[in-house]
């Protein structure tokens, strides 16, 4: 690990220093609305619209990439987002952050294609696994540090849009100085929609189902604060308390994947994640039980994320891994834009504990789904299963492409050791 680290600490460092401001300014949206008066609906279209940035930069980053370059396209969107960051409070009206909010989605979601082709390459065959371990641990690290920094200002003022501007522009120099040779870059054509209901049904439904309820723990869990009556200090901890259950939680469920059957693996995540958000709804506790809820809700949804791309890798022909990634991602894609606006509609006629109901219902159903599909396909044998790789739904294609390389990796040398096994056990004989 510490010469993965040796190899791309300044990509790691870019990266971080770009989660920060991502995170401060995806929490700060929730706050600040909440004093400029905007309502719940109105935010949940604000973040909403981050998401549909988000999508269609992970679609034309690839092209703008190949026509102009990875260093250009680069330090463009950086400056976009840069100037994006500071135009919110200037321009403190909904209409304007829906369009600001689509354009630092598109921006961040370009910067993520850029530098995530870049650590791809850094990357061999044998650090692949561990770069993007580490690459997942530092975009964990930027959004838990995020919410701490969210009490250095006042939410009402200037400081706090600054700063993430400021931890953007300054994100562009390590990685820029750090990268000489220009990497090769490809994304696979997505799999339809038809071909990947056919081939992983629970996939499919569970990757929108859980877009939305990612969306709603991403962009609307400080909207929940807000409305709940928390303060900004209490916001600032549930938030960093969801993204801390998603890195330290990941770890067991990616080492329970590797050794029982993921479809009831998915099914017991999901059930997990939907008693914390019955907890949620049911309302009346402690903060420091809101926390554990948080924790939770965070340590569910996201590495339910990489569970469901190594479930769907089970049930492929490894020629159509690729295209199979980029179909998920943008189903889940999908999700996540509708998933904020019934969260807020949601909020509008139940109160606060709407944006534990959403999540409540999509993990039942999740959780539903899967119990239904076991009864309707056998069950892939655990030796027979590939390996677990964590990868956070806040990547681009180009970070889950690199795990489906990684996988297919890992896949091809077992087959190769159990080949060579066959033979000397056929040449003994």
């Amino acid at each position: 690990m510490i010469q993965v680290l040796a190899s791309v600490w300044a990509l790691l460092l870019g990266m971080a220093l770009i989660m920060i401001g991502n995170g401060m300014q995806a929490t700060l949206i929730g706050v600040r609305g909440n004093i400029e008066g905007f309502s719940t609906l109105d935010l949940s279209i604000i973040t909403s619209a981050y998401f549909l940035g988000f999508l269609a930069g992970s679609r034309m980053a690839p092209g703008m990439i190949r026509r102009v370059g990875h260093v250009r396209v680069f330090a463009a969107l950086a400056s976009f987002l840069s100037a994006g960051l500071i135009a919110l409070p200037v321009l403190a009206d909904p209409w304007a952050w829906t369009l600001l909010r689509v354009a630092l989605g598109f921006c961040l979601s370009g910067v993520y294609v850029t530098a995530e082709s870049w650590l791809n390459n850094a990357a061999t065959n044998e650090t692949r696994g561990q770069t993007l371990s580490a690459y997942m641990i530092a975009q964990m690290a930027g959004m838990v540090t995020a919410q701490g920094l969210m009490n250095v200002g006042d939410a009402g003022g200037f400081v706090l849009f600054i700063l993430p501007s400021i931890l953007v522009s300054l994100a562009v120099a390590p990685i820029l100085l750090s990268i000489t040779p220009t990497p090769a870059f490809d994304t696979a054509k997505p799999m339809s929609l038809r071909s990947l209901l056919v081939n992983s049904p629970l996939a499919s439904i569970g990757m929108i189902l859980l877009g939305g309820i990612f969306a709603a723990q991403f962009g609307m869990a400080s909207v929940y604060g807000a409305a709940a009556g928390l303060s900004v200090a209490q916001i600032s901890v549930f938030v960093a308390t969801i993204f801390t259950g998603s890195l330290v939680l990941q770890f067991p469920v990616g080492w329970l994947s590797d050794r029982m059957d993921r479809r009831k693996l998915i099914c017991g995540v999901a059930v997990i994640g939907a008693a914390a958000g019955l907890a949620g709804f049911l309302g009346g506790a402690a903060f420091p039980v809101l926390l554990v809820v948080a924790f939770f809700l965070g340590g569910m949804a996201n590495p339910l994320y990489s569970l469901l791309i190594a479930y769907a890798n089970d049930t492929l022909e490894i020629e159509d891994m690729p295209a199979a990634s980029g179909g998920l991602v943008f189903i889940y894609g999908m999700g996540a834009i509708t998933g904020p606006l019934v969260t807020g509609q949601l909020m509008d006629w139940v109160g606060p504990r709407g944006f534990w109901l959403f999540i409540l219902l999509l993990f039942v159903a999740i959780a539903v789904y899967a119990l239904w599909r076991m009864t309707r396909r056998a069950s892939v044998p655990v030796d027979e299963t590939g390996a677990y790789v964590g990868v956070m739904p806040t990547a681009s294609p180009v970070a889950v492409n690199a795990a489906q390389d990684w996988y297919i990796e890992q896949a091809e040398e077992q087959a190769e050791e159990q080949a060579q096994l066959q033979r000397d056990t056929d040449a003994r004989d």
